[in-house]
């Protein structure tokens, strides 16, 4: 593999193999390293121990001049959460560092931890330390979260074979549609053609996914526990990227079916009111926190049964193939190259 020039600009998923490639070690005790949503680490009791952490930075995480300070918290928390729940792990602890700016006061880092607690508090994760520093570059939020699995249990990217099927949790796009909402200010203005079809409620709900996402913890154990699941990882990139993540560690391609996408009706509203296909969000929007899983087909029944009984929506969306076959998508009977569309920092 030809050498980057030290003066090459940032990709960052190439920046995260070449560090892999230097700098990750393989100790006693050390089930997964970097190259997965969390690491794993074995102790001497019968248990795995799953760290994960997540550095979110003003300006290019979130925005304070549309987004409450309430709403960056939950949000952190939620972000790593759904590190856990992509391993299948019961979530214990978490610590959090802040650089913060003489701009904040303590009345907003009051509204931040608010918002932090009240996530923490869902899933019965104590806090219990981090750091604090002063910063000259805006707000800086480094979140730890510990979780555990037993022994041997545990969800990864690297377990998906040939011909297991794809599934979602939830909905796709409601979070990006979410942030362009806010990021406007404003609610689209329908034509008289279509006035009506995009309602408050939309907005509402589409506004709510973004700042108040839901990490599927439960979602995720249960397919862990009851082993329906070969891997799995959470969508925080968007479908494009992040399928592509599992499918890289797991050496495989991947068919989607794109009509079988599940897209809720205030994304299809936003999509239809602003001229943009529902797909393209769906395949783009980073930040939904669904799981994306891959189960033996002679599970699926059993999936489709009670996940509905447990309120737990889930969709097959498509088949692992060969890796030579690539990732394609498929539509109204035609096949091509998914492209790479999710969100990449340094790009």
């Amino acid at each position: 593999m030809a050498r980057r020039s030290a003066n090459a600009p940032l990709q960052e998923f190439a920046l995260i193999r070449s560090l892999e490639q230097r700098f990750a070690c393989h100790t006693p005790g050390l089930v997964q390293g970097i190259g997965d949503d969390a690491a794993v680490i074995e102790t001497s009791a019968q248990t795995w121990w799953h760290l994960t952490t997540d550095l979110l930075a003003e300006g290019i995480h979130f925005d304070l001049k549309s987004v409450p300070l309430e709403s960056v918290g939950y949000r952190a928390v939620m972000a790593n959460l759904s590190d856990i729940a992509a391993m299948g792990a019961v979530p214990r602890y978490l610590l959090i560092s802040l650089a913060i700016p003489r701009t904040v006061k303590q009345s907003h880092i009051d509204k931040l931890y608010r918002g932090l607690m009240k996530a923490c508090r869902l899933h019965d994760v104590a806090l219990i330390g981090g750091d604090t520093s002063a910063s000259k570059a805006g707000l800086f939020l480094s979140i730890t979260l510990v979780g555990t699995t037993s022994r041997h249990r545990a969800l990864f990217r690297h377990g998906a074979k040939v011909g297991n099927h794809i599934h979602v949790t939830g909905t796709l796009g409601d979070s990006l549609a979410g942030l362009n909402l806010l990021m406007n200010s404003t609610t689209p203005q329908p034509s008289e053609k279509r006035k009506g079809e995009f309602l408050r409620s939309h907005r509402r709900f589409l506004v709510r996914r973004h700042s108040h996402p839901t990490a599927r913890v439960a979602e995720g154990r249960w397919l862990n526990d009851r082993q329906l699941a070969t891997a799995a990882i959470d969508l925080s990139d968007g479908l494009s990227g992040d399928l592509r993540h599992l499918c890289e560690a797991s050496r495989v391609g991947a068919e989607v079916d794109l009509d079988r996408l599940p897209i809720s009706s205030a994304c299809r509203a936003y999509a239809l009111e602003i001229g943009v296909s529902p797909i393209q969000l769906a395949l783009t929007g980073g930040e939904d926190y669904e799981l994306l899983f891959t189960t033996s087909p002679h599970d699926c029944d059993t999936i489709a049964r009670q996940a509905g009984t447990r309120g737990y929506r889930m969709t097959r969306i498509g088949t692992i193939r060969s890796q030579q076959f690539g990732i394609q998508m498929t539509s109204d009977g035609r096949t091509q190259p998914m492209p790479a569309t999710s969100y990449e920092h340094f790009r």
